[in-house]
């Protein structure tokens, strides 16, 4: 028994470690994108001096560019490390780790990250369970350990705790540091960023985590990452991402708004919305009347959305420069340089319905729990149901979690996410042709009402000269009651 126990320790003690070693390695991330995108400048600098007299004479303009993406890159830099600032760790993130090889030959062989749900790009993270929620009293909740749809209502302007949901091995969950609110400067292995007047300011009082000592070597894919979340950013909280919202956000919210025609204010219906990303679908759906609880595995994603949700005071206070990291199929320099104001709301404002909540954590781990048998309304996916290792797991859970009657909304592709995992032999991928999806769908009860298919783009350039279109699923499911799945031979 006592060997049991002490196993048990030693599995949750290695589980902690290897979450703080995955999201030191994402916040370094985060942390080292100004040097990276700088590196990208340094490089042009250098192909353009490689250039004859005569042809610098043709792009005289060039250094001015140069000097533009600079600058671009620090106000990408500052909403960075503002978002850094305000993020406060489930985990105590100055703990030593010990993860050699010798200790832990499981873990030898492979990385612990494992892949994220984040089209068109592949981010990594651990499965650290967090919870962050919004109130329309622009107030704190704190997650539950049995449920994570729990809200107690606050005074206004308190800001949200993340809270860990891994139960710590030293008994006392997590440790978060104080949180900061100073939007200025941050200090990351000796660089200063400057606000948006240039202004380089004291960062005495950053986290303590995010000094050089906790600063990590990432590989420049972990880098490319970080450059996804902004260009999801502009799909979910600028105007210029409304044209992709309208797409793939507006018939999810118009057949809502038909299936449940007559809501309760003092009973709403509860939807869940896996792969929620940044939040701005679970949001909007919030605003519709619904109890709404968006659930996010990617601790890239939850970062940003945590602070958009939480700490952004008006709508456009941040400006950021999505398009500077490519050169390629820019129609001008303005096009490719041009600012995005961000969030294009203010999201405390936006007339939520309390229970609003954000849930992280693996989709599979966190809802097979026995908890959530029957207990929402609907399901929304968008772009979700291809991040899935099985994707027969993801349609059985959906069947098992929603009410006899609930409905199944879904809108996307089938990208399969680990379709291309090359070099690892143990990496499920289960790649189902849509009429095979729709056929396991029937199998767990479901009958489909609506279907057709919808053009769309994700986190496109919309003045790109190449534009990835998809022609996505939309689907409205419906699950028979058990009664009536029992009278069919």
């Amino acid at each position: 028994m006592e060997d049991a126990e002490e196993e048990q320790r030693r599995r949750l003690k290695l589980e902690e470690a290897l979450e703080i070693q995955s999201l030191r390695r994402i916040i370094s991330a985060y942390l080292n994108y100004p040097d990276a995108a700088d590196e990208d400048v340094r490089r042009y600098e250098r192909s353009f001096r490689k250039l004859s007299p005569a042809h610098k004479d043709l792009l005289s303009h060039y250094p001015l560019k140069f000097e533009k993406l600079r600058r671009c890159i620090s106000m990408n830099s500052h909403f960075i490390f503002g978002m850094l600032q305000a993020f406060e760790p489930p985990l105590d993130m100055s703990q030593d780790i010990d993860l050699s090889a010798d200790q832990h030959p499981e873990y030898a062989q492979k990385d612990h990250l494992v892949h994220e749900g984040i089209h068109s790009c592949s981010c990594e993270s651990a499965p650290l369970r967090i919870t962050c929620s919004v109130s329309n009293r622009h107030g704190c909740v704190e997650g539950s350990n049995d449920s994570c749809r729990s809200s107690v209502p606050v005074h206004p302007n308190e800001e949200v705790n993340i809270e860990s949901h891994h139960q710590s091995n030293t008994g006392n969950g997590s440790h978060p540091s104080n949180m900061l609110h100073s939007k200025e400067t941050s200090e990351y292995g000796g660089s200063a960023i400057a606000d948006s007047n240039g202004n380089v300011t004291d960062t005495s009082s950053q986290q303590q985590w995010m000094g050089s000592s906790f600063q990590l070597n990432v590989p420049l894919v972990d880098i490319d990452k970080v450059r996804c979340i902004i260009r999801n950013v502009v799909r979910d909280w600028a105007v210029e991402g409304q044209k992709e919202r309208d797409q793939c956000y507006k018939p999810i919210l118009e057949e809502l708004n038909s299936l449940f025609p007559n809501r309760s204010k003092e009973s709403p219906p509860a939807c869940l919305v896996p792969g929620a990303g940044l939040g701005r679908l679970a949001l909007d759906i919030s605003c519709l009347g619904f109890i709404c609880q968006g659930n996010e595995f990617s601790y890239y994603m939850m970062i940003c959305s945590s602070f958009i949700l939480n700490h952004c005071e008006t709508a456009g206070e941040w400006t950021i420069y999505p398009w500077i990291h490519s050169n390629c199929n820019s129609l001008s320099d303005s096009d490719q340089l041009r600012p995005v104001s961000i969030p294009d709301i203010h999201p405390a404002s936006a007339g939520i319905t309390e229970g609003f909540s954000m849930c992280g954590g693996d989709f599979v781990e966190v809802y097979s729990d026995s908890s959530q048998i029957g207990a929402w309304d609907a399901v929304v996916t968008c772009f979700f149901i291809d991040t899935a290792h099985n994707i027969v797991e993801y349609i059985e859970i959906i069947s098992q979690i929603l009410k006899d009657g609930g409905v199944w909304i879904n809108l996307g592709p089938l990208l399969y996410h680990f379709a291309d995992t090359y070099g690892q032999d143990d990496e499920m991928s289960i790649e189902l042709s849509l009429e095979d999806v729709k056929r396991i769908a029937l199998h767990y009860g479901f009958e489909i009402e609506k279907e057709r298919t919808i053009e769309t783009t994700y986190t496109t350039n919309p003045k790109s000269m190449m534009q990835n279109r998809y022609f996505a699923a939309f689907w409205t499911m419906r699950k028979k009651s058990t009664a009536t799945r029992q009278q069919v031979p």
